[in-house]
């Protein structure tokens, strides 16, 4: 968890833990659809792909977002025996290596450490780790281990950052006195209740990528969120987000939502992706006019006709929507991506007259559509001809005249 990018976060202090091993590798997940909310920016064990991968390119989004919920994020193995497996967390799998009474994983640290990192250490219960002795911890991340229970010493009142991605938690609990928090992530756990976070108020960003969620419920206090990430569980309907009126990204890829409403308060939303929905139509999107990137590949989306409110817009992605038509276009001056791929689109007389006075478009994709398909030798040149100011077709540079 664009952040829809999420980048590794920078360290706070000097003063910084992180286990190692002398053949350190990068992590492989990433959040992500997208999403990482997707993503976002949803950056993910890499995160699940939309529903269709039909599209050779993924394009990039200003702060690097793949439109797939999340980028991924870098991190150092702690463990050279690490399972590899990345569905390790699965409920099919072996027991959890339990870490023994005598092994400390954090033995002599500076107990004025203010960041400590363990990935992948096979680390079953945080209570073993005896958190209790660092007094001054403003970021925890215990990403990628088998920890079943949130369990937290009275010392940590002071996090700011706690990211317990991929774990095995069912139930958040024991979070009610970390109120400095302005980061959580409880991304790949089995989650099905967003629960117990009221106290949260600091939280700015957000990430419940990847759980068994079916309702968005529990933010109405968290009114400083600006960054919210909930894509790839199994939602319904947008609901329960009036009071996050400071929100700027919301990604609520591979859901279950088949209606775009709910949104007519969030008067700072930037960014919404909600691809590989159940979406047949665009209908409410009006009621967030300022909105600047719009992501909503895979779906069942037949008309861009309602987007024509959005005038701020800058990245538009549907992709893969039996859309034959870009009528709804004409009036986004601002565009500067569209990502058009594996559509039903036909006429190159079409493309033009949408797009052709868009000053600030670069990029187009269209690729998968029979105005391709139909004569792949001649469809790049056309493109040109139709849209000489871009720069780049198909995530593939222009070559200039």
């Amino acid at each position: 968890m664009s952040d829809l990018a999420d980048t590794p976060h920078e360290p706070t202090s000097a003063q910084s833990v992180f286990a190692e091993t002398t053949n350190t590798t990068n992590s492989t997940d990433a959040h992500d659809e997208q999403s990482r909310s997707s993503t976002n920016g949803d950056s993910s064990a890499p995160a699940p792909a939309p529903a269709s991968a039909s599209t050779s390119h993924a394009p990039k989004s200003k702060s690097g977002w793949d439109g797939k919920l999340r980028v991924a994020k870098q991190a150092t193995l702690a463990n050279p025996e690490a399972i590899e497996d990345s569905d390790y967390s699965d409920e099919d799998a072996p027991p959890a290596e339990q870490i023994e009474a005598d092994e400390d994983l954090l033995e002599g640290e500076d107990p004025d450490v203010e960041e400590i990192e363990l990935l992948h250490s096979k680390i079953s219960s945080i209570a073993a780790l005896h958190l209790e002795r660092f007094t001054r911890l403003k970021r925890l991340c215990l990403r990628q281990n088998q920890i079943q229970k949130i369990e937290l010493p009275d010392t940590c009142r002071g996090l700011e950052e706690l990211e317990l991605y991929d774990n095995l938690l069912k139930h958040i609990e024991n979070l009610e006195e970390l109120t400095e928090l302005t980061t959580l992530d409880l991304s790949y756990n089995k989650l099905k209740h967003i629960k117990r976070i009221a106290a949260l108020t600091k939280l700015d960003h957000l990430y419940f990528v990847q759980n068994r969620i079916s309702k968005i419920e529990g933010l109405e206090t968290l009114t400083n969120l600006t960054y919210l990430e909930l894509g790839a569980n199994r939602i319904r309907e947008i609901e329960g987000l009036e009071t996050l009126t400071k929100l700027t990204s919301l990604w609520l890829g591979q859901n279950k939502i088949a209606e775009l409403k709910g949104l007519g308060t969030l008067s700072n939303l930037r960014s919404l992706s909600i691809q590989a929905n159940r979406l047949t139509s665009l209908n409410g999107i009006e009621s967030i006019p300022q909105i600047t990137e719009l992501y909503v590949s895979d779906n069942k989306i037949e008309s861009l006709e309602p987007v024509k409110a959005c005038t701020r817009l800058e990245i538009l992605d549907f992709q893969s929507n039996p859309i034959r038509s870009l009528k709804g276009l004409e009036d986004l001056q601002s565009l500067e991506n569209v990502w058009a791929s594996n559509c039903q689109i036909d006429s190159f007389q079409e493309v033009e007259r949408a797009l052709k006075d868009k000053e600030k478009l670069e990029e187009v994709y269209f690729e998968g559509n029979p105005l391709q398909r139909s004569n792949p030798v001649l469809y790049r040149n056309k493109v040109r001809l139709a849209l000489p100011q871009i720069t780049k077709i198909d995530a593939a540079y222009v070559k200039a005249t």
